[in-house]
């Protein structure tokens, strides 16, 4: 019997020798210490790992916004510009209002910049090309924003900037204070979506047999209060702290949401309160 007990012990043993045992966990004193190679960086992809895991780290989130915002404000101010321009100086006023072709120009490149921007992950994420197709999309919407404005009243058009900057502070601030969820909301959104789709199809088939001043304003107020809420969505989709957001990496598609979710504000605040321009 006790023959047997040492074969088995002996067999034991070498089987231990003659395969690795797996190595022991580190102990609490060598993971606060950074003792353990697991927390040391001796591995050769550590690097990698910690760049790919710590996308919700505040360091990283924080960059990634005031990035956002500040290729936002030039965008804006660029915005600005234009509408500036093409409001306060009569020649350029009347140049783009009897060159309408410019302003369809603008749209087609507007259009084809936002859906390579929007669907497009390489163009959007490869540098220099997505800062370049953002500004083209910035001077293209710009123009058809500044040429929309010259058909208002100079008055009008600066009350609403004034009103489109007062009311996108006050819901960028509601959107970094508050605990409610805006980003699980995108059945409302797709509500209101659907709504302002139906509007403006009745609003395009009506118009050409006359103006209807309460559709138009219906549909302003529908677009306005649309787009708030967008800009609502896309600042807490940024800020990262709620139900969905936006990786780090997008900070393209990021700017590109806001600054257009601004533009429509403004565009649909000059339908509602903008006194039209008489010849």
């Amino acid at each position: 019997m006790t023959q047997g007990k040492v074969s088995v012990t002996s067999k034991s043993n070498n089987d231990s020798d003659g395969y690795p045992q797996a190595p022991a966990p580190p102990s609490y004193n060598e993971a606060i210490t950074g003792e353990s190679p697991c927390y040391s960086g001796s591995y050769s992809g550590d690097g990698e790992m910690l760049t790919e895991f710590t996308w919700d780290d505040q360091n990283i989130r924080r960059i990634f916004i005031r990035k956002v915002y500040t290729i936002l404000m030039v965008q804006l101010s660029i915005t600005v510009a234009f509408v500036a321009l093409f409001v306060f100086c009569e020649p350029v006023k009347f140049y783009i209002q009897t060159n309408p072709g410019w302003y369809w120009a603008s749209y087609a490149v507007f259009f084809v910049t936002y859906l390579t921007l929007s669907c497009c992950r390489g163009p959007r994420r490869q540098f220099p090309w997505n800062l370049i197709l953002l500004t083209i999309f910035t001077l293209s919407l710009s123009y058809m924003t500044g040429m929309l404005s010259s058909y208002y009243n100079t008055k009008s058009v600066i009350i609403c900037l004034g009103i489109t900057a007062l009311v996108c502070l006050i819901i960028t601030i509601f959107s970094f204070q508050t605990k409610f969820d805006i980003t699980s909301y995108q059945g409302v959104l797709l509500v209101f979506c659907a709504t302002l789709c139906i509007c403006g199809l009745v609003l395009a088939c009506v118009l050409p047999f006359g103006y209807v001043p309460w559709l138009q304003v219906v549909y302003a107020a529908l677009g306005a209060i649309l787009f708030c809420m967008f800009l609502a969505f896309d600042t807490q989709m940024l800020m990262g702290s709620k139900r969905y957001t936006i990786s780090p990496e997008e900070y393209i598609f990021a700017t590109l949401s806001l600054y257009l979710d601004i533009v429509y504000i403004f565009s649909f605040f000059l339908q509602l309160f903008g006194t039209p321009e008489r010849a």
